[in-house]
């Protein structure tokens, strides 16, 4: 029996001409750099690379399925071969063999031989094949490293369309590169970025140099800078304008600066600003900008003036009608935004104004998860407490005693289960016992 039959590695780039190779061919042709250990080098004078070093780094999506081993389907660092030809990972197979199992894994065949053969063979070229491939992406490293210095530098010379020429082609090379990134930052590329926004910057400029500085790493220093009126104007004014791509890069700028401690509300105290964010979270032509939206609103909403604002803007009616076409993720978001208002008299006022908002929150309550529960019973409380009489009925008749049992009686928090407990009773007091009973039937519920 051979150590090992050969297996076709498609495209395996040490072939020169790109043909297809099997084990004994690659050896032959000397496509693992000529024989040796089992441990062979990509060319002269390089120092020997650690292969768990390279897997681990490379995170390759498509590996020849030669290397990959059958139990753990990874890539093979020490091949060992089977008297069936089958060959594995050695951990893995001796953890096969102590669990009591004489067979093969992957044909299920009775062991003649339980020794295992080390697959040199194999071994050498999974070794040259991830090499080539480090190598590879450490010189491609290099030469982006390079690069974003070289654009940094022409930032700073250059205007107009060669300008915007340069911040293109930085912005694709920081979006796929971490080392072009750390590059910008080291060379002062952010402080010669932030320059570039003021109140004169065209879209073309703005919108590219915002893509870039969302994908860096920021300090505190580089964080004030953007703070000034003027840059967040002009973030504010883009967000409006552009693209979806660059609406979600103003949202996720402006939300990473507003968590600084030297934030100041009022630069956010904006109208256009709650209206752009608004749009894109009702914006069902780009979904992908709905949860980046959320999020710079449910960040925003930590301000008293702001939530006054959005009140004001008409946001509780047109967040409530959008809640029920929301996936889960954004839901949450949105019922943390209408939580938050519900805390201002304005936003209780305008959550019991909207003829949906009851039925809905009921309808949330133990459907989703615990945590739009918490906000769909908060925002109800909220509604019921400032008009007893008129919401309470609304509830009821919508099926929210049931529910309220639901919760009461489920796992869930116990600082839900006594808001729950607090709800029905403020919502009995309008009932006689006999009615009320009847109310809690879960028939309507289960529905």
């Amino acid at each position: 029996m051979p150590m090992y039959q050969p297996s076709m590695v498609v495209g395996f780039e040490g072939g020169g001409d790109g043909q297809i190779l099997d084990l004994d061919t690659a050896v032959k042709d000397g496509v693992l750099g000529g024989g040796g250990g089992g441990g062979g080098v990509v060319g002269s004078g390089v120092e020997k690379l650690d292969l768990r070093k390279m897997i681990q780094e490379l995170e390759l999506c498509e590996v020849p399925s030669v290397f990959i081993c059958p139990i753990s389907l990874e890539p093979m660092q020490d091949p060992v071969t089977l008297c069936t030809g089958q060959t594995y990972e050695r951990n893995n197979i001796l953890k096969w063999f102590n669990l009591g199992h004489l067979t093969c894994p992957t044909t299920m065949q009775e062991l003649w031989d339980d020794s295992i053969t080390p697959n040199t063979t194999l071994y050498r070229l999974i070794y040259t094949w991830f090499s080539q491939k480090y190598l590879l992406m450490k010189k491609r490293s290099e030469d982006v490293q390079g690069r974003a210095s070289e654009l940094v530098e022409t930032l700073k010379k250059v205007k107009g369309q060669a300008r915007v020429h340069a911040l293109k082609e930085l912005h694709q090379v920081v979006a796929f590169h971490a080392t072009a990134r750390k590059s910008v930052i080291d060379e002062g590329g952010v402080s010669v970025l932030c320059c570039l926004l003021g109140p004169f910057t065209s879209y073309a400029v703005g919108s590219e140099v915002i893509g870039i500085l969302v994908s860096l790493t920021l300090d505190s220093e580089s964080k004030k800078n953007l703070m000034q009126p003027a840059k967040i104007s002009l973030m504010v004014d883009i967000l409006n304008e552009g693209s979806i791509e660059t609406k979600i890069n103003c949202t996720r700028l402006i939300e990473s600066l507003i968590e600084e401690k030297d934030f100041r509300s009022e630069i956010i105290s904006s109208h256009s600003l709650l209206v752009g964010l608004m749009r894109l979270v009702k914006d069902k032509r780009h979904s992908n900008g709905i949860c980046p939206g959320l999020s710079l609103l449910k960040t925003v909403c930590f301000y008293k003036e702001v939530k006054i604002l959005l009140v004001s803007i008409g946001a509780v009616s047109q967040l409530v009608e959008l809640l029920s076409g929301m996936d889960h993720d954004c839901l949450e978001l949105a019922l943390c935004v209408l939580d938050s208002l519900s805390s201002i008299p304005e936003g209780r006022v305008a959550l019991r104004d909207c003829v949906n908002t009851i039925p809905i929150m009921v309808r949330f309550l133990m459907r989703i998860s615990e945590t739009c529960t918490q906000y769909a019973l908060s925002i109800l409380w909220s509604v019921c407490k400032l008009a007893p009489e008129e919401c309470s009925a609304i509830a009821i008749d919508a099926g929210l005693a049931a529910k309220l049992l639901l919760v009461i009686q489920s796992g869930c928090n116990p600082i839900l289960k006594q808001q729950s407990a607090e709800l029905l009773k403020l919502c009995s007091l309008n009932y006689s016992d006999t009615i009320f009973i009847s109310k809690c039937k879960l028939t309507r519920t289960i529905q």
